[in-house]
This record gives C-alpha cells, sequence and structure tokens, in this order.
C-alpha cells in the first residue's frame, strides 16, 4: 500500500490527482485530447467533428482550422462555435491535403491548437477512414487505450491462429508489439479452453486500461505456461493449468506484473476467463475478473475477483466463489455504480456484487435464470436510479424477459411465453419518441419499458441486437449483419443508413470488433476489419449535430462497458440520452496521466 500511495503521490505533483480512497471521490480518468477526426462526407465536403471533455465548462467555445497543402491556416467559422462539436467544411480542395484542427475560446482568449487530423487528398467519400495493419489470422476482438500517452487511442487487436496473438498498433498503425499465447491456446473449445487461450465464446481473457494512472494504459491478459511477451521473455510455470492475470506495458508489451488467479477448482482444469474493469473502491481502476470451468458433471465452477495494480505488483482484492448458491449467470458482466456512492458494482445477469465482493442480491430466487442478453441502464427518466432488462434462456418457469431495479433487484415487469424456449436476444434504447423513455424489445415484440406496454403489433421490431449513437438526434440507431439502421417508430420499419459491406467491412460473428465513441463528438465509432485482416475499417457518423455533450468516454458507466466483451452487447451511460433528455451534469472525475 506504501508504494501505491507514493507513486500516485509523486503523480499528482507532476499532473492533476491522486488516488484518494473515499465514497464520492474524483474518479482519476483519461486525460484525452480533442479527437479531431475529418472525413470525406460528399464529392464536394468535407465532416469534422471533435471532443467535447468530461469537465469542460459549458460556454467554451472553439474556433475551427483549416492548413490546405502548405498554406497557412484559416479558420472556418464565422463566429465562435458553441453548439454542437462538429463542422461541415463545403469550401474545402479536396483535391489536395486538408488539415484540420480546433482551438478553444474562454472569455475571448484563445488556447493553442489541438492534435490535427490530416484528410489525404482524393480520399474515398463515405462516413469512414482505414488503418493498415499487418496480414494475419481473423479478429474477432479490438480494444482501445492510449499505449504511447499521446491523449488518443490506439488499437490492440486478437488474432485467431493455431497459437492465437495479441497486437498492438498506434491509431496510425504502427505495430508497436505482438504476444505469442503459447501452446495452451491450441486448445480453442469455446467451453473447456486451454489455460492461455483468448475470445472464445464468452470468455475474452484480455482488456485494456490505464491501471496505475500514469497516463499509459496497460492490457491485462489472462496467461499461462508458455506465454511470449512482447520483448520475447516467455512466461514459464511448473505446470498448464495455474493461471495468472498478467499487466503488460501498453507501449511494448513487456511484462509488468502477475497475479494468481485462485486456484479452487484447477481439479476441473483451467478456467475461461472474462475481464473488465470497474473502480470497485471509487478511485482505483481494478481489473474484474469472471472465471469459469466445467466439472465432469456437467456443472460449472463460478469465481468473480478482482485485482489492483499500482505500478509495480497486481495484489489481489476478492474473490467470491459462488458454489452453491442460486446467482444465475450468462455470458456478459456489467460493471457499473448502481447507487451513486462512486463505486462501481459489479453484475451478472442474475445477480450483483457489491465493490467490495460481497452478495447485493440475487435475482436466482424470483425465478431469473440464465439468459444470453441483459442491461443496465437509465431507462426511465423518472425513476430513481438505474434499471435493468433480461431474457432467459430455457425458463421451466416460461420466463420470457423481466425488468427491474437495478439497486436492489425488485423485479417491476415479467413476460412470460407459451413453452418453453430460447428468447435469444433482447435490446434497450429510445427509439420511439411517443412514449417517455426507453423502449425494451426481445422476440415478444417492442414495449415501452418503463410503462410496460407494448407498441404496435408483437411481430413488428427491429432485430434486438445492437445501437448505436450516430445520426446526430437524441435517438438510438442500431447495428445488425454490421449495419447501421433507423427504427422508424411510425411506419414500423428499419431505414438502412449505411451499409458497411459496400466498403469492404467484415464482421466478427455478425458483429463489429468494437464500438464506442473514440474520436469526434458523442457519437460512436464502428470498428470492423477487411476480409484479409489487414485493415481496420472504422466508420464515423458524417451526420451534422446540434447537440452538445462531453464524450462518452468521460461517462464512468459508459468507459467500464467499452472494456467488456463477452457476448457483445451495446455500452450504456448513466444518465438517459434520449428523446426529452435533461443535459446530463458534469462527471465527478479528475484527469490523470500525460
Amino acid at each position: 500500500m506504501m508504494g501505491f500511495c507514493s507513486h500516485f503521490l509523486l503523480l499528482a505533483m507532476a499532473t492533476v490527482s491522486t488516488f484518494t480512497i473515499g465514497v464520492d471521490a474524483q474518479r482519476p480518468m483519461e486525460n484525452l485530447g480533442r479527437g479531431v477526426v475529418a472525413i470525406r462526407s460528399a464529392d464536394d465536403a468535407a465532416f469534422i467533428s471533435w471532443r467535447v471533455l468530461g469537465l469542460d465548462p459549458d460556454d467554451l467555445g472553439f474556433n475551427l482550422y483549416r492548413v490546405t497543402g502548405s498554406g497557412d491556416p484559416e479558420v472556418l467559422n464565422a463566429d465562435v462555435l458553441t453548439g454542437g462539436s462538429n463542422f461541415v467544411d463545403s469550401t474545402a480542395d479536396l483535391t489536395q491535403d486538408n488539415t484540420y484542427y480546433v482551438t478553444t475560446v474562454v472569455d475571448g482568449t484563445e488556447s493553442e491548437a489541438s492534435e490535427s487530423w490530416t484528410l489525404a487528398a482524393d480520399t474515398e467519400v463515405g462516413p469512414l477512414f482505414r488503418v493498415p495493419i499487418q496480414a494475419g489470422g481473423a479478429i474477432r476482438y479490438i480494444w482501445v487505450g492510449d499505449l504511447d500517452g499521446d491523449g488518443e487511442y490506439d488499437f490492440v487487436v486478437d488474432r485467431q491462429e493455431a497459437r492465437q496473438r495479441i497486437e498492438a498498433y498506434r491509431r496510425d498503425g504502427t505495430l508497436l508489439w505482438e504476444v505469442n499465447m503459447g501452446p495452451n491456446s491450441e486448445n480453442q473449445d469455446n467451453i473447456e479452453s486451454g489455460s492461455s487461450a483468448i475470445d472464445l465464446g464468452h470468455a475474452d481473457g484480455v482488456t485494456v486500461y490505464d491501471f496505475d494512472g500514469d497516463g499509459y494504459a496497460e492490457v491485462a491478459v489472462r496467461i499461462a505456461n508458455g506465454v511470449t511477451f512482447g520483448d520475447g521473455e516467455v512466461f514459464e510455470y511448473s505446470d498448464d493449468d495455474h493461471q495468472f492475470i498478467a499487466i503488460l506495458k501498453g507501449s511494448t508489451g513487456a511484462l509488468l506484473a502477475t497475479g494468481e488467479v485462485p486456484d479452487d477448482y484447477i481439479e476441473d482444469g483451467p478456467m475461461g476467463v472474462r475481464l473488465g474493469v470497474g473502480y470497485l473502491d471509487g478511485v482505483r481502476p481494478h481489473v474484474v475478473a469472471y472465471m469459469k470451468n466445467r466439472k465432469d458433471t456437467g456443472e460449472f465452477n463460478l469465481i468473480e475477483a478482482a485485482w489492483t495494480f499500482d505500478g509495480s505488483s497486481v495484489d489481489l482484492a476478492w474473490a467470491w466463489m459462488r458454489d452453491d448458491q442460486d446467482a444465475p449467470d450468462g455470458h456478459n458482466t456489467r460493471i457499473i455504480d448502481v447507487d451513486g456512492d462512486g463505486i462501481d458494482e459489479v453484475a451478472e445477469i442474475g445477480f450483483m456484487l457489491n465493490g467490495d465482493g460481497t452478495l447485493r442480491y440475487s435475482l436466482g430466487p424470483a425465478g431469473v435464470g440464465h439468459g444470453d442478453r441483459w442491461h443496465i441502464a437509465k431507462m426511465d427518466p423518472s425513476r430513481d436510479g438505474l434499471q435493468g432488462y433480461g431474457v432467459q434462456q430455457d425458463n421451466p418457469s416460461l420466463l420470457y424477459e423481466y425488468y427491474y431495479d437495478a439497486m436492489d433487484g425488485t423485479i417491476l415487469w415479467e413476460h412470460y411465453g407459451e413453452e418453453v424456449g430460447d428468447n435469444g436476444r433482447g435490446m434497450v434504447g429510445d427509439i420511439d419518441p411517443n412514449s417517455e423513455g426507453m423502449e425494451a424489445w426481445s422476440f415478444l415484440g417492442l414495449y415501452n419499458a418503463p410503462a410496460n406496454e407494448q407498441i404496435g403489433d408483437a411481430d413488428v421490431y427491429p432485430w434486438p441486437q445492437l445501437g448505436v449513437w450516430w445520426d446526430g438526434d437524441e435517438l438510438l440507431e442500431l447495428i445488425n449483419d454490421g449495419n447501421i439502421g433507423k427504427w422508424d417508430y411510425d411506419a414500423g420499419g428499419l431505414q438502412r443508413l449505411v451499409t458497411t459491406y459496400h466498403f469492404g467491412a467484415t464482421t466478427a460473428d455478425d458483429d463489429p470488433m468494437f464500438q464506442g465513441d473514440i474520436l469526434g463528438d458523442w457519437r460512436e465509432e464502428v470498428v470492423f476489419t477487411n476480409s484479409e485482416y489487414s485493415e481496420l475499417i472504422i466508420f464515423t457518423t458524417d451526420q451534422p449535430s446540434d447537440i452538445r455533450l462531453y464524450t462518452l468516454m468521460h461517462n464512468p458507466a459508459y468507459r467500464n462497458a467499452v472494456c467488456l466483451k463477452g457476448y457483445v452487447q451495446s455500452s450504456h451511460v448513466d444518465y438517459f440520452l434520449g428523446s426529452g433528455m435533461e443535459n446530463p451534469p458534469a462527471p465527478n472525475i479528475s484527469y490523470v496521466g500525460a
């Protein structure tokens, strides 16, 4: 503990903040840049957007500059920009390179220039840009983090090969390092895989975050004997079943420290691991692990555990064993502060743990069991706290979906089917402004969640897959099979906005490899690869919006969510984002790092 405190005291003297234990403390988060991005939105126009940061004052203004070729900077706006942080440039000569940057304006005083973005001459028209990477095996997942400390997000990708690998790239496609997961990644069964295998079924085994607050993201990965790190060092252990949480240096892939995975169930073999991030004491980011293996009887062991990293050591904070408790799990984890005290809770589809690893509640006694999809979000703007929604698989009571209070687990409504079956998809979001709050939908139809009222015919609903913030209004757009669409709430149909395969995009299990607000204004980027897995194809909106919101990555709930994979689900903020929304309060955060 002394090493942890002294490390962050030095950091605070050099930068802005220290990790102070206590409820309602400011949460230290990334010190991001402006994330300027420019794409060619039409033959004769460019679309530029940039970040509003979590701690920016409401009256902060911006000037947008363009440099054409080797010319002088030219301000594009006649008046200081105080609305949505995006701009359509219809005066650019797009046959030349055009470089864009912003400055901030406070009381007439202008800041220095932000980092710039160059839109290359004769760039293709479309809401996207491409990042070249080295060719290799299939990519299932991509994570983001600021690996080089410049305030912008870089990429970590997996490679699904005979021996799996992890690669890290700067955001321009420069390869930083690769890690070979070794012989224990060769068994790629999605239920009982090898001890160092990653990204199989719901067990990802990797996440990326700045765990020690130095401004550089680390990579957390579950490892075992035989893994080769980015500097060539090989991890060796006396057997193949013991597993470890390893923290790798984001810029080099070198091993910084390891912590042993609890071996309580090692007689049943290695554990599949799903990793995430949560501030479980309110101030320090923890590596959070869902870990599962199967007994010979077919039943499963389940451990939830959390570790901290202080720059030199990985320390186990707690481990919770399910054993014979009635605590149903599923295929993805939610790590979110449900009671507003600044401390994150760890939730599965049928139970929730407090930040200290004690059981907060279980939905099992209320009849909830296993299911594939579920959400926690601010679905009802008129009700205190957050709400949960989940779907069920083969529940013997015929329960198909349910809606509940996420703070204490109180069931608010339930819907039942006519026979035991798998209601395999469920989604929430505000897609219809005619009723207050979010809609929740599955194969049972579309409902307004707060009112528990069905909207339209039971067999008319959008496919319940993923949501995306894209077109610039307050309603959520949708992704299915890689394509972006808009629900027509009057006609009851889907309007296609972007057909990603027209640009050569390839999905992973019909989903993007990553989705999140990593550039530009508050709308989300959606990341795919090409079919050769030799470039990232990053879709970013080309739609103007006058809505001004701070970057979603400075919202604690959302930032946690994009660290999680499992069965890929939408990420949610902790305020209501939808029709008639109020301007969200500033997040209770501070900036750390470079």
